[in-house]
């Protein structure tokens, strides 16, 4: 979930891509057994990992709110194929309050189970010990450039960072991060928040870089970029998103396309969508298993479920591209009117941040936003 670059670009595009996999059934099953199991295989198969969730009875998810990505449809679904309880705290929250969550809740039945972050902070995190390894059955389907190949964290769906805006304000309707500097928008720009916080902030820092000189190696040019937005008073430095359109305080967004799509327009007939003619970043969330997790069966059936073919077409449903997407399209499982409903993807081959962009822009990040926008 970019524009230069050159690896999973064929999930985004929907190419093709390796067959699934499943992991055959093995004795045992118990949660004791499988809170270090890292595949089916060692879980006992899905048999003996369905029979030890339901015993857990729940699942606790955090920062999954339920008009993202149709995560709202995904819970009930889940609860009501498994009869398992989810718990979902901090629906608005951050990757980061999720790695916070995590450390200050360990020992706790509370404790986050699963995580949905963006892939910084899920490096973040299985840098930090937090994870748990774990590789769905459908391993060989996702991109070795989209998972850690330990199994620590692993892409699940994504898009690319739009310019969307209220066409009943915005006569002059922004293109590109160029136009975005026009007076004429004081005072009507926003992202989804800190980008030292939330990933899709990060990755509108990310995608301003590569419209202003920058490259996946050089970050720097995006936050200067905010920098002056903020100076000129065009960028408003809050957390932009459904409410703060619907109130007029931030007629222009830039975030993702689907959210953009699902959340948005969804309630909003004058909201238009379009991704940025000097910037084509791409990016992914990522799913991980918290190596504390008190519910551990519960938890890798839920991987289990949102890597099969219902779970894909759930989040394609909410208008996300599936990491999988490509097995779905030449498998001919794919939800066809769901997928004909995605927003345009740009022409040409788009590349995503190696491990090492991703840890090195963050941090530049991290030391330098602040200080750049004055807050």
């Amino acid at each position: 979930m970019v524009a230069v670059g050159l690896v999973a670009a064929a999930t985004l595009a929907a190419c093709g891509s390796s067959s699934s996999t499943s992991g055959g059934a093995t004795s045992g099953g118990s949660s004791a057994g499988i809170a270090t199991a890292t595949d089916l295989t060692q879980a006992g198969g899905m048999s003996a990992l369905v029979a030890a969730a339901k015993k857990e009875g729940t699942l606790n998810v955090i920062t999954l709110p339920a008009d993202w990505a149709n995560y709202g449809n995904i819970i009930k679904d889940f609860e009501a194929k498994y009869g398992i309880k989810i718990n979902s705290e901090n629906p608005d929250g951050s990757s980061q309050d999720e790695i916070n969550a995590v450390n200050q809740l360990k020992g706790q039945s509370r404790a986050p189970d699963v995580l949905d972050l963006g892939t910084s902070f899920a490096i973040d995190a299985a840098s930090s010990g937090l994870l748990a390894p774990y590789k769905v059955a459908s391993w060989n389907s996702i991109p070795a450039s989209s998972k850690d190949a330990n199994g620590d964290w692993f892409d699940d769906y994504g898009g690319y960072i739009a310019i969307g805006y209220d066409s009943s304000k915005i006569k002059d309707a922004p293109t590109s991060f160029k136009d975005l500097e026009k007076p004429e928008y004081k005072g009507k720009i926003a992202i989804n928040g800190d980008p030292t916080q939330a990933s899709a902030a990060f990755s509108a820092v990310y995608a301003a870089a590569l419209a202003n000189g920058g490259s996946l190696d050089n970050i720097k040019p995006g936050i200067d970029y905010f920098a002056a937005l903020h100076k000129s008073g065009n960028f408003v430095p809050v957390k932009g998103g459904p409410s703060t359109v619907e109130s007029g305080e931030t007629p222009i967004l830039i975030w993702w396309d689907y959210l953009q799509a699902s959340e948005v327009a969804a309630t909003n007939p004058n909201w238009k969508v379009v991704i940025p003619s000097d910037a084509h970043y791409a990016a992914y969330y990522s799913q991980a298993i918290s190596k504390s997790a008190p519910h551990p069966a519960a938890a890798r059936l839920w991987e289990e479920y949102l890597y099969s073919v219902t779970g894909q077409n759930l989040w394609l449903q909410g208008a996300a591209r599936p990491i999988e997407l490509p097995t779905l399209v030449s498998d001919k499982t794919v939800d066809a009117a769901a997928y004909s409903k995605l927003p345009a993807a740009p022409a040409g081959t788009v590349t995503f941040p190696t491990t090492a962009q991703m840890t090195a822009a963050q941090k530049v990040v991290s030391s330098s936003w602040a200080t750049a926008i004055g807050s």
